[in-house]
């Protein structure tokens, strides 16, 4: 296979397609649905994701909850203004961060948040310039959290987020993200009914989505960039219903790429999905042999980033740059709070059982 270049997966995009609020209605964003073997592509409303899934698929969704992690605050001694992120929880409360400015947050410096109702001190710089941090608080972290933290959003959203709601799935359960899992933003409670009405298993997985998933490929071979770890986990439940599925022909379908990724990462060599926990650090792109998933669905990505990488993996690199194109033209919303893209096999209604 000949070397990838980051710059193989660019694409233009206008900075006012960047979507920078989510919509009223969750389900009524706009939704591409793109054949990986043909290319072809089909332009719908979400809810009507519906027409596309049959009886005795498996819809996998990833049930982590976005942890409110953006903290501001000061520096103790001269009130200079820091912003700490949390990423890792490393042990009770000592949590691996990014911090900004970084340079005045040496080890032995003392942090103030919500004056004084948690307070902070920098342990150590560890990989990356990330610092461990041990919090100081009376009560319960996660409510002292809840109160002074904000949505820790993607850079490139500049809004500020009126409801911390909307940047959590309908599904959110397990706390640790964070980052949404923004590809399950689109799903409504009613939708989710329907699609079991319709005998749709629904199997929940939960990756613990770090920020790694926003940081740019910095290279120019994509085989040198070097993935952040994520940890997940797979419920026995889930392992035995995506098992089936399998076995009785029907589809895997991931509802993100941190589904995805999961899913990858617990097959063994023979695609059957193991229950537990582990690290992943997986890197899906244009080679990868998909053990498990058979469809995707997923935001439109950052040009030249892992994400794009991971979809032109299951559906091509031309047919995915074109399918990104064609969005554009259309005016598609990107990233986060945009729209969705839907990468199956064979396109047609529900009498299409494509099983590879």
């Amino acid at each position: 296979m000949t070397e990838l270049k980051t710059s193989d997966f660019y694409f233009d995009l206008p900075e006012e397609l960047i979507a920078q609020d989510p919509l009223e209605d969750r389900s009524s964003s706009r939704l591409l649905v793109l054949d990986k073997e043909s290319g072809k592509t089909e332009h719908h409303v979400f809810s009507e994701i519906t027409e596309y899934l049959n009886p005795g698929d498996c819809l996998v969704l990833n049930n982590t909850k976005v942890i409110p992690a953006r903290l501001l605050g000061q520096k103790a001694d001269t009130g200079a203004a820091v912003e700490v992120l949390l990423l890792k929880r490393r042990d009770k409360d000592v949590w691996e961060t990014l911090v900004k400015p970084g340079k005045k947050c040496k080890p032995g410096a003392k942090l103030s948040f919500g004056d004084g109702l948690l307070m902070a001190e920098v342990l150590e710089t560890v990989e990356e310039g990330n610092r461990l941090i041990r919090f100081e608080y009376e009560g319960i972290f996660e409510e002292i959290l809840d109160r002074l933290g904000e949505m820790p959003l993607p850079p490139y959203i500049t809004h500020k987020l009126q409801d911390k709601n909307r940047y959590q799935t309908v599904y959110a359960k397990y706390e640790g993200s964070a980052a949404a899992p923004t590809a399950g933003l689109h799903f409504t409670q009613k939708l989710l009914a329907e699609i079991e009405a319709k005998g749709v298993e629904i199997a929940y997985v939960t990756l613990h989505v770090g920020l790694g998933t926003f940081r740019p490929v910095k290279v120019d071979n994509i085989l040198e960039h070097h993935m952040h770890s994520e940890y997940y986990q797979v419920s026995p439940e889930a392992a035995e219903k995506i098992n089936r599925t399998k076995a009785n022909g029907g589809r895997v379908i991931c509802v993100g790429t941190t589904s995805c990724r999961t899913v990858e990462s617990a097959a063994d060599a023979n695609g059957v999905v193991q229950e537990g926990c582990d690290n992943t650090e997986i890197f899906i792109y244009p080679g990868y042999k998909f053990k498990v998933l058979d469809s995707l669905i997923t935001n439109f990505h950052l040009p030249e980033s892992t994400l794009v990488m991971l979809v032109s993996a299951l559906a091509g690199r031309e047919n995915v740059l074109a399918a990104y194109e064609e969005a554009v033209r259309e005016r598609y919303r990107f990233f986060s709070f945009g729209d969705a893209m839907f990468i199956t096999g064979g396109i047609g209604k529900s009498d299409n059982h494509d099983c590879h």
